[in-house]
Order: structure tokens, then sequence, then C-alpha cells
């Protein structure tokens, strides 16, 4: 039994929780492992209950870990990390961070755009546009369902192309001549119901992560307006913020 100490600076549910992370981060654990139970935890490490019970529930909070009702806690596996100061489509972000992207196509048409996408894409309501919808895989796990609402002269070739495989984004530029230069992004919390909670493979009710993205061209025109729903629990969004003295 190896005792936490207890007259000092860190409080000891905080010394088990570093203690977790490490054997998380050396893979001594690694995700989908189950972890001791709290009263194994309790006899190895010298601590209460409640001590056990609050650094897992912190732990679990942050992602690090989950449970499932009946069958005990688990590692969990990481989230797929998205910057948002980077225009990136969903197939160069998973490559960027080693993970194979892989897509499912849902539908793909030429839709009359409705008054949501037609604001966003600065048209009249009803003006024929592509629609393509596709459940987004990482190492073949589902992990976003997403709609693309695309316009631009001659939009309806792209129903010839094979969006199971390609990268939108890539063939936009690489085929079309489409220079994507910059998004703007709305991102929220929402939760699944339905049919998005069905293909994600969550419980209706999990949290899931909606935004919604307008991207345009060099010469500023709208191309795409974008609605995607990420796993809450697979996928996480990060910015760097820098606070500008505006006190003189």
């Amino acid at each position: 039994m190896t005792n936490l100490v207890k007259a000092g600076p860190l409080p000891r549910y905080y010394q088990l929780m570093e203690i977790v992370r490490e054997k998380v981060r050396t893979s001594a654990w690694p995700p989908g492992a189950a972890i001791p139970s709290e009263r194994d935890l309790c006899e190895q490490y010298g601590i209460s209950r409640m001590t056990a019970r609050q650094a897992i529930v912190e732990l679990v909070h942050d992602g690090l870990l989950y449970r499932e009702q009946g069958r005990g806690t688990f590692v969990a596996t990481p989230r797929i990390a998205q910057h948002l100061l980077s225009l990136t489509g969903f197939t160069q972000d998973m490559r960027s961070r080693d993970v194979q992207p892989g897509a499912k196509v849902l539908t793909v048409e030429m839709w009359p755009a409705d008054d949501a996408a037609a604001d966003r894409l600065r048209l009249k309501p009803g003006s024929p546009v592509f629609r393509l919808r596709r459940l987004r895989l990482a190492d073949a796990e589902p992990l976003a369902v997403e709609t693309s609402v695309v316009s631009f002269l001659g939009c309806d070739r792209l129903l010839d192309d094979n969006l199971a495989e390609e990268s939108l984004y890539h063939l936009l530029e690489s085929k079309y001549g489409l220079v994507l230069d910059q998004a703007d992004q709305e991102v929220e919390a929402h939760s699944a119901f339905g049919e998005q909670a069905t293909l994600l493979g969550i419980a209706e009710g999990a949290p899931v992560l909606r935004t919604r993205r307008v991207t345009y061209d060099a010469r500023h025109q709208p191309v795409e307006y974008a609605t995607s729903v990420y796993r809450g629990d697979k996928y996480t969004f990060y910015t760097h913020l820098r606070r500008h003295d505006d006190s003189s």
C-alpha cells in the first residue's frame, strides 16, 4: 500500500488525480482500460472512499475517464482537438493529427436553399445549391454529422464527384479553382436527439458540439454554409487568446 501525503500543499484527492493522469499518460492504463474500483484505490493509497470518489468525479468531468453504469470506470479515448484560428477541412484536420478520416455519404443533391442557407450564402430563398450530408469518421468511429451547402457557378458538377473518399475543400480548390480564404464559425453546446444520436452511436440527450460555418473565397464571396454536430465526448475546440491593454 502506498499512502498519500496527509500534511502537504496538495490535497490527497489531487495527489490521486495526478497518479491517475501519469498512469494514463504513460499508457500503464490505456484507452478503454478499466481503472481500479474506489475500494481498491482506497486500500492501495490509504485514503477514504470520499477522497477516491472526488478524484474520479473530477477526472470524469475533465474527460480523462468515463463511467458505465454497472460496469465501472474506464480510461477515455483522447479527444480530437481543432484549433479555431486555422481554416481546415475535416480531412486535413484529421490527417494532421495522425487520425484516419472517413465519410459515409447520407445525402447528395441539388436543393432549393432554405432561408438560413440563403441568408448565409447571400442568395434568394429557393436558389439551387449543392447540398451534401455526410457522417464523418475518425479511425472508423463516428465523430460528426456534417451538412455542407455549396454555391458557385457550376456547383451541380459536384454531383459526379466521389465525396465519400475525397475532401470537399480539396476538390473546390484543385478542381473548381476556388481559393478558400477565410471563414466565420459559431460553436454552441447542444444535445443529440433522433437521427443524429443514432448516426453518432450515442444516447439521446448526450452532449454534442454544434457548429455553423460560412466559408469565403479570396473575393470574400460565400462559397459554403456548413452545419455540423460533433460528439461531445470525442471532440474539443481550442484557441489562444491574447489580452490587449486598452486602459490608456
